[in-house]
């Protein structure tokens, strides 16, 4: 699906046709042959479209005569189904600059990042700017991983206080998805770090002599690095806190066993007490006391029974 979109009174509208310096959204789902069509008419190599609906390419730039490609790497929410998959995954933007237009093509519809150009949400786009409208999606790009970020240490921190009252697999199943989460940001920003690097080095947008802009962008850098190292943090926190929950699930095992032992060493010593007097054997004392005999042995058990227990008390074992 083709979408325009253009500048009017200082706000981005969706116009009809294709006009000059206009900012030209390609999104799923696309007809049969329409990309062909469409890297025809705009004499775009078919790749500069293909690649970026692959969810795993890499960020990257490349130029092809008058057509600069630039691939990001955006966080979305993930749609699987599946419990062991992240909550968050990563998936590429496609930027082409043109002479004439401005070209972003995603494999996510509704893509989060896209969806705030397209509603207002940012103010002061122009489209005829074409190299501000791409640092303006980069810087929203990251501003993006920082929420993602905070959110997910949030879940982080609740899934926590859950685990202290209660060792279930779905907390556990959760905190599987948010370590895979920040696996892939990790991945994803430092490829978006090492495109930034690579572009502002090479200048491949030409805004060196543009302060401004060049200002912008250095802090875009500035600002992956950043969640770079919140991500690094995150990571190392959730490792610190499935490391810590393993011990503690180790050490309650290790508890439980101790406690079920200790109570069968108690309850075998009037067990075997019992086991001295089978049926065919008398009790003692039995001819002359009478039932008194019988309840003398049962609080002879007991009390070696209770004196069991004082023992492990005494060493700390209950």
């Amino acid at each position: 699906m083709v979408s325009y979109y253009a500048t009017r009174n200082g706000r981005l509208e969706e116009v009809g046709e294709r006009e000059e310096r206009c900012w030209i959204k390609l999104s799923p789902p696309f007809a049969a042959d329409e990309l062909s069509s469409f890297a025809e008419e705009y004499s775009l190599p078919l790749d500069f479209l293909t690649d970026p609906l692959d969810t795993d390419e890499r960020s990257r730039y490349e130029r092809e005569e008058d057509a600069r490609l630039i691939v990001v790497n955006t966080p979305v929410l993930s749609r699987s189904e599946v419990d062991n998959e992240g909550i968050y995954i990563t998936v590429p933007i496609g930027i082409i600059l043109t002479t004439d237009h401005l070209i972003t093509i995603c494999s996510w519809d509704q893509h989060p990042v896209l969806k705030l150009f397209v509603e207002n949400k940012i103010r002061n786009v122009n489209t005829a700017r074409r190299t501000d409208f791409v640092l303006r999606i980069f810087e929203h790009t990251v501003y993006r991983f920082l929420t993602c970020l905070k959110r997910l240490n949030v879940k982080r921190n609740l899934i926590e206080q859950e685990l202290y009252d209660s060792s279930r697999n779905r907390e556990l199943k959760q905190l599987l998805s948010i370590e895979k989460s920040l696996v892939y940001f990790i991945n994803a920003l430092n490829g978006n770090e090492l495109l930034k690097m690579k572009m502002k080095r090479t200048d491949f947008l030409g805004i060196r002599h543009d302060e401004q802009q060049a200002d912008l962008f250095e802090d875009i850098i500035i600002d992956n690095g950043q969640a770079l190292e919140m991500a690094n943090i995150y990571t190392n926190i959730l490792n610190g806190t499935m490391d810590a929950y393993g011990s503690i699930i180790s050490n309650n095992l290790n508890i439980t066993i101790q406690r079920l032992t200790l109570i069968t060493i108690i309850l075998t010593v009037p067990m075997v007490i019992a086991s001295f007097f089978g049926m065919n054997v008398q009790v003692p004392f039995q001819a002359n006391q009478g039932i008194w005999a019988f309840l003398g042995i049962i609080a002879l058990s007991i009390m070696l029974s209770i004196a069991v227990i004082y023992y492990f008390r005494r060493k700390r074992m209950f």
